[in-house]
């Protein structure tokens, strides 16, 4: 029996793309710590502009290209859904929370049950 492998072929450049990536976001985390005496507008903009750099680079990367699609692709998948409208979300929370009521009444009354078979006329036991 013959097995398929797919094979994910990723270049030299790709993952210097994605060590760059990782260093822009060390870099800039580092930038926000070490920056604490010049103020938090300076801290914060190293912060934003060096994960934003990292993103750039990161989304030219096969693994950022790959992202991207499958967030289109998630996207369009999410367009199809068909969703219920505002009286069918009320009724079937309805349900649910008339269930629950039957359900904690029916537990409720196994429990007592239980608890008279077992302790008075089992055991003996009067409360």
């Amino acid at each position: 029996m013959a097995t398929t492998q797919v094979e994910t072929v990723s270049t030299g450049a790709d993952k210097a793309k994605l060590g760059v990536a990782i260093a822009l976001v060390i870099g800039a985390l580092a930038a926000f710590y070490l920056l604490g005496r010049q103020g938090a507008v300076a801290q914060w903009g190293a912060l934003v502009l060096g994960l934003a750099a990292a993103f750039v680079v990161f989304m030219t990367a096969e693994a950022g290209k790959e992202l991207a699609a499958f967030g289109r692709d998630a996207w369009k998948e999410v367009k199809k859904v068909v969703w219920p409208t505002r009286k069918e979300s009320l009724q079937m929370t309805l349900y649910v929370f008339g269930f629950v009521v039957v359900m904690a009444l029916f537990l409720f009354a196994t429990d007592k049950t239980l608890e008279w078979v077992l302790y008075d006329l089992v055991l003996g036991w009067k409360h």
